[in-house]
């Protein structure tokens, strides 16, 4: 009777151990893709039931709330201004998974289910109270960003200004944007509809230009070759550099020629500043070639490119907020080199990538981690967490970053005038990139910081697919920007 009492012992012990294991993979393991499967219909009410915080300015601007409302889902979130803010806070919608913005990399602060909000979850449910989220308080200044998005109008195009000492996003504008409220309705066919008609092509407003999207960085791209070269210690701002009215890539009979005759130089040869003052094809193609792909890439790798760039969030706060990489050729042949220091070719980068090149600049040689967020509340206010200044690289030394800042102060003095802003050292770099068939369209961009003397704001703006040098489309962008930065 022993055996059998004993048999059954261990029989309901080992059902007992596979009952445990099962809920246990259910509850921990499983627990995210359960609650991410469209089929779970549970999960949907309870993510669209919770009181989600809200996403807001640095001044307090409200861009992102929840509302309560009388229907089954009980809050409906709403956006101010949302078009404006779209790239920051992304869409909270009842069929599609948020998977962009902050709504994506803060999820689970906002819904209130992370792990640093278990007391805040444990005190409404012994009170019996709703429990809310923690609101997200992010860098965004409404005013840039404002003047951003308006300078930028029906283009399709991105903008995006850095706090030059800290790394912190201060607007990140792309535009054609979209509207978040359309997504976030609790009328499910309407939400699909609408979600369908953004996604679709390759144009989609959903698509944030700043981060996601790569473009030829074109002249901006000359502000790295030039800190290569300074860096190797054989290049002054005075030094003379081959240039000339065209230039043969090796190995081809494809000539490169210059958009400015100022660009030639004299005799074939050209100052360092006066080449990227007047930026010059012929001699930054020839001087790439000669630093060699390796100076020129290790370079472009400092300052971020080859990798995908955390903006925010964590896997443990949700979907983290990342931009693309940018690229620089592996290995290219010197003819495809002598294209990709002019920012052609198979170089590729996302406006922030290039707004983090100037705030490199400007910051002495140092890149710092972007960032959107400056800290997060509970809903008692408590802060939770607050965002500290973190330096990703030292790039370059500080005095390559005094050079570079007194050549793209010449861009300004020297070749567009037009840039400058009355009383404010500005410092600057432009680019123009043909794309299309036949070369027969443009990307148009401005880099650059200001002062130039006392750095407090870098900025980077493209403009795709226009007909007009980037100093004419972009340039007034940056302009514009930098003089609502600093009037404040």
């Amino acid at each position: 009777m022993n055996k059998y009492l004993r048999q059954l012992f261990t029989a309901v012990v080992a059902l007992f151990v596979i009952l445990g294991l099962s809920s246990t993979i259910i509850m921990a393991v499983r627990a995210n893709a359960l609650n991410n499967d469209p089929r779970n219909a549970r999960s949907l009410y309870h993510q669209l039931g919770a009181y989600r915080g809200a996403i807001l300015a640095s001044d307090g601007t409200v861009m992102a709330k929840s509302e309560p409302v009388n229907d089954a889902f009980k809050y409906l979130r709403t956006y101010s201004n949302g078009p404006l803010y779209a790239p920051v806070t992304g869409f909270f919608s009842i069929n599609q998974t948020a998977d962009r913005g902050l709504e994506a990399s803060r999820s689970m602060l906002l819904n209130g289910e992370a792990d640093s909000l278990i007391w805040q979850r444990a005190k409404a449910m012994l009170t019996g109270t709703t429990n809310q989220g923690a609101s997200i308080e992010t860098s965004i200044d409404p005013k840039l960003q404002q003047v951003a998005y308006d300078q930028l109008g029906t283009r399709d195009g991105a903008a995006v200004a850095i706090e030059v000492n800290t790394g912190r996003i201060l607007a990140m504008v792309s535009t054609p944007s979209y509207d978040p409220n359309k997504l976030a309705t609790h009328d499910t066919k309407a939400a699909s509809q609408a979600y369908n008609e953004l996604s679709a092509g390759q144009n989609s407003p959903l698509i944030n230009r700043a981060t996601s999207q790569l473009y030829p960085p074109g002249s901006t791209f000359k502000t790295i070759v030039a800190s290569a070269a300074l860096e190797t210690g054989d290049y002054q701002t005075d030094t003379k550099i081959p240039a000339g009215a065209s230039y043969t890539l090796p190995g081809t009979a494809t000539q490169l020629p210059n958009a400015e005759a100022q660009a030639d130089g004299v005799n074939g040869q050209i100052s360092l500043q006066e080449a990227v003052a007047w930026s010059s094809n012929t001699a930054f193609a020839q001087l790439g070639v000669k630093l060699g792909a390796s100076k020129v890439s290790d370079m472009a790798t400092k300052l971020g490119f080859g990798s995908t760039i955390t903006i925010d969030g964590t896997e443990s706060t949700g979907t983290p907020m990342t931009a693309t990489a940018s690229t620089f050729p592996s290995d290219p042949t010197d003819d495809k080199l002598a294209l990709a220091s002019i920012g052609q070719g198979d170089t590729t980068a996302t406006p922030l990538q290039m707004a983090m090149v100037a705030q490199a600049i400007a910051n002495n040689g140092k890149l710092m981690q972007p960032t959107l967020v400056d800290r997060v509340r509970a809903a008692d206010l408590t802060v939770l967490s607050q965002t500290k200044p973190q330096t990703m690289a030292n790039a370059f030394s500080e005095d390559s970053a005094d050079k570079l800042t007194t050549m793209m102060e010449s861009v300004v003095t020297e070749a567009n005038p037009q840039l400058a802003i009355d009383g404010i050292k500005v410092a600057a770099k432009t680019g123009t990139a043909q794309i299309g068939t036949d070369n027969s369209a443009i990307d148009g961009w401005a880099i650059g910081f200001a002062p130039a003397d006392d750095p407090q704001i870098a900025v980077a703006v493209l403009v795709h697919n226009t007909d007009v040098y980037g100093s004419l489309a972009a340039g007034p962008i940056m302009r514009a920007m930098m003089q609502e930065a600093l009037q404040q």
